[in-house]
């Protein structure tokens, strides 16, 4: 059971911009990292674009299920595990993610912002806590 990437995006009108995510493609033959995870941010992105205001869903995706939660205000937040990773459990990261994520980073940045501008560290550290080894 493995953790592979979590995002934090914003559902804007015209379209969905990456605020912040981690990933963990230490799993994945050396030469092939940079492209899965282009390939998680781009499933990221799309999932979240076809998912309503105030949704949860999950997604089968080749081997992976996405999981993502587009909150009311437009905060999104989407994880990418195995088949095996409990449902429940992604969904309840989700929540403590995007809860923390609108408390430490100001509302108006989420429009405009992009990984290089929004600072917000906490990720990485999920990503490694919610690993089941």
């Amino acid at each position: 059971m493995r953790l592979y990437s979590l995002s934090v995006l914003y559902k804007g009108d015209p379209k969905v911009h990456l605020l912040k995510a981690a990933y963990d493609v230490s799993t994945f033959n050396f030469f092939q990292r940079s492209s899965v995870q282009e390939f998680m941010t781009f499933t990221s992105q799309l999932i979240t674009e076809r998912s309503a205001l105030g949704s949860r869903a999950s997604v089968k995706e080749q081997e992976y299920l996405c999981h993502v939660y587009v909150r009311s205000d437009g905060l999104a937040g989407v994880v990418i595990a195995d088949n095996e990773y409990p449902q429940r459990v992604c969904f309840t990261l989700l929540d403590k993610v995007l809860d923390e994520f609108s408390r430490q980073v100001s509302k108006m940045d989420w429009p405009t912002g992009s990984p290089a501008t929004i600072s917000y560290s906490a990720l990485d550290g999920y990503l490694s806590k919610y690993q089941v080894q």
